[in-house]
């Protein structure tokens, strides 16, 4: 082998060694481990059984379906991320970006020519092997900017795993409370009919009068309403939290706990929330990943601005009656009507569009991670309130009026009337957990990271 063709077989044998590989899962594996550390599960690539009706092999022997255990928040989270289709669909993008990187890596084949001529007793015969001398020379570019969007699609498909874990939990918390407020609403109804029996009895035996009668009946009525309105709302609920879980079929028979945890000891004290959600937030990590994506196209534009397209090959020609002749072929695009001066501004212009949003994600961020943080500590204050103050006191109104019932110094109207009242409070403090524990969710999605474990031990 002659010395040249010898030295560029040497340089494409560098290139080629440098060439980004494909693996198994796709670059998959990168995305599940850095998940797990922020939000405590690990997401898992199926190629079967997920919106199948088969549950992956991962999930069979969760205590859910094994032993019919009550479905915990963690848990579900799990399963969603498992076995939801859509979700899994996303998964593939990062598949699907590492081939773009590998395939970037990569030049292009070299072309081989052959043209063939005879006549009048003459043979011809052309040979040629062209490279593509452009794309060796910026593989190496494009090879660094596919690496950053490889980088931004995993960002990308780790805040669809965020988001998709937010709405399962706030759906599993959704489900548990309407469940705990039908529960409650079914007891009420049965107190409020026995409240109008009472009634209806007393006033036949001329004890009270219509006007009490009615009150009662139509508490009892409202009370039957309630219930109706519950119960349409406990299976909408569960409905959500199944889609969200990718269940359908037997699987979607799982049970849920009969209540909702109870409140930490005491909130996360969070005073650099605005930090917090800039250095951990993957819309921000991907926003700054994409402008310099954008960046990096920039580069490669001006690098090929007046060479658009340059290829290099050995040639050949041989004839019957003509010595074989050697020699190399050159094709160059000239610049004559487009210097590139449109792609370079039409780049520029793609980059301060990249790094306005930027600015703007950051700005939502911070934000965001404010106002959720706020609603956060209203609604633990709320809650609190209601179970240290009004449910207390509640409770002590009831008993004195149980007092001053046995006592006959109450009548039967006040005995009913406390009770109302006292239904009115539970229920409203199961709306202040069902809104804590979304609070909860909601900030910790918006942070992008898990709050202090001594507060999540209340939420297992």
């Amino acid at each position: 082998m002659s010395p040249r063709p010898r030295l560029l077989a040497a340089a494409l044998v560098a290139l080629l060694s440098g060439c980004a590989a494909v693996t198994p899962d796709g670059g998959f594996g990168d995305v599940a481990a850095r998940e797990h550390a922020r939000i405590g599960v690990t997401p898992q690539l199926t190629r079967a059984g997920a919106g199948q009706g088969t549950l992956p092999a991962s999930l069979r022997d969760l205590p859910v379906f094994k032993d019919g255990k009550p479905l915990d928040m963690d848990t579900a989270v799990r399963i969603a991320l498992v076995n939801n289709p859509g979700l899994q669909a996303t998964y593939w993008n990062v598949g699907i970006a590492q081939a773009d990187l590998a395939q970037a890596s990569r030049p292009r084949n070299p072309s081989f020519d052959f043209k063939r001529l005879a006549g009048g007793g003459a043979l011809e015969i052309e040979r040629g092997i062209t490279f593509d001398l452009v794309g060796l020379l910026t593989t190496p570019l494009a090879t660094r900017m596919e690496t950053r969007r490889f980088e931004q699609v995993k960002r990308e498909v780790g805040s669809a795993i965020e988001r998709h874990a937010l709405e399962t939990r706030s759906a599993w918390v959704e489900a548990v409370a309407s469940r705990q407020a039908l529960d409650y609403a079914r007891r009420v109804l049965a107190s409020a009919e026995a409240g109008a029996e009472l009634a209806g009895r007393m006033a036949r035996a001329g004890n009270t009068n219509q006007l009490e009668l009615a009150r009662e009946q139509v508490f009892h009525a409202q009370a039957a309403a309630d219930v109706a309105r519950a119960d349409k709302r406990a299976q909408a609920a569960r409905e959500r939290l199944t889609r969200a879980l990718g269940l359908w079929g037997k699987d979607a028979g799982y049970a849920l706990p009969d209540h909702l945890p109870d409140l930490p000891a005491a909130p996360a004290e969070l005073h650099d929330v605005e930090r917090i959600a800039l250095a951990q937030r993957l819309d921000v990590q991907a926003a700054r990943a994409d402008a310099q994506a954008t960046a990096a196209d920039l580069g490669l534009t001006r690098t090929t601005r007046f060479i658009n397209v340059l290829d290099a090959g050995y040639a050949d020609k041989s004839a019957s009656d003509a010595p074989k002749e050697h020699g190399y072929t050159l094709s160059l695009e000239l610049p004559l009507f487009d210097w590139g001066g449109a792609r370079v501004a039409r780049a520029e212009a793609t980059y301060m569009q990249a790094v306005n949003r930027v600015a703007l994600t950051a700005v939502t961020a911070r934000s965001e991670a404010r106002e959720r943080y706020l609603a956060y500590r209203n609604a633990y204050d709320v809650a609190k309130h209601y179970r240290d103050t009004i449910l207390p006191l509640r409770k002590k109104i009831g008993h004195e009026v149980l007092l001053r019932y046995n006592g006959m110094l109450a009548s039967p109207q006040d005995l009913l009337a406390d009770a109302r009242a006292q239904a009115e409070a539970v229920g409203a403090y199961i709306e202040a957990l069902d809104t804590f524990w979304t609070a909860h969710a909601e900030l910790e999605a918006t942070l992008g990271t898990r709050l202090n474990p001594s507060h999540e031990e209340h939420a297992q």
